[in-house]
């Protein structure tokens, strides 16, 4: 558990998480390699419409014939052109069962003034919380957000959660999210390309909970 081995972060928020069974969920693949062009993907959840989150090359770098899409009921013309084998449009608050995973759609939007246009509310985006291959692992893939009252209260073991800033949590925000979550480990996503840098996952794990492991997997 303490390793996480069976995480993945790419670059921004590219998660891939794979289960004890070995199903495969991709979150917002972006920016991927060709060696990292796997086609293995038994599901892709989009969190929302930004082109660092619905990328159809990455997409279909991941895919495979029979991959199912999720995505925000907002976005069913963005996600039309995929081509996925089945799409699942979801709300937040709804939950799915899938074979092989469960998800929970959970609000993602900002409320820092600064940033209130950037992720409105009223887009409908989402972040998700998984459950793969009946294990009781809970991991909840945020979306882009600040810490707000619609995900405040997510029960999760395992929380990735974006910490660049500009268009979302800053490492001082993330750490008082992610302190709020209080799950058992913490992996910081969406630094060291677009925005943020790799200084940022230090000044991150200082401010956290020392009760809460955080994991650092974003290596480029």
């Amino acid at each position: 558990m303490s390793s996480l081995e069976n995480v993945r972060v790419f670059t921004q928020s590219a998660i891939r998480i794979e289960g004890a069974g070995g199903t495969v969920a991709y979150f917002d693949p972006f920016a991927l390699t060709d060696a990292e062009a796997a086609h293995d993907a038994d599901y892709v959840l989009i969190t929302h419409a930004h082109y660092d989150h619905l990328s159809p090359e990455d997409y279909a770098r991941v895919a495979g014939e029979k991959t199912v899409v999720v995505a925000p009921a907002s976005m069913a013309g963005e996600v039309a052109g995929l081509g996925a084998a089945e799409t699942h449009l979801m709300a937040a608050g709804e939950k799915v069962d899938l074979p092989g995973i469960c998800v929970e759609a959970v609000s993602a939007y900002n409320v820092e003034p600064e940033r209130l246009a950037m992720h409105p509310r009223e887009n409908g985006w989402l972040g998700y919380v998984v459950t793969l291959d009946g294990e009781p692992t809970r991991y909840y893939v945020s979306g882009d957000t600040d810490q707000n009252p619609d995900n405040e209260t997510v029960s999760c073991d395992v929380a990735l959660v974006p910490i660049g800033g500009t268009y979302t949590c800053d490492p001082r925000q993330a750490a008082a999210f992610v302190n709020a979550l209080s799950p058992r480990a913490v992996v910081p996503t969406h630094y060291g390309s677009i925005v943020g840098t790799y200084a940022n996952f230090d000044a991150f794990a200082t401010a956290v909970d020392p009760a809460i492991e955080v994991v650092k997997k974003l290596e480029r």
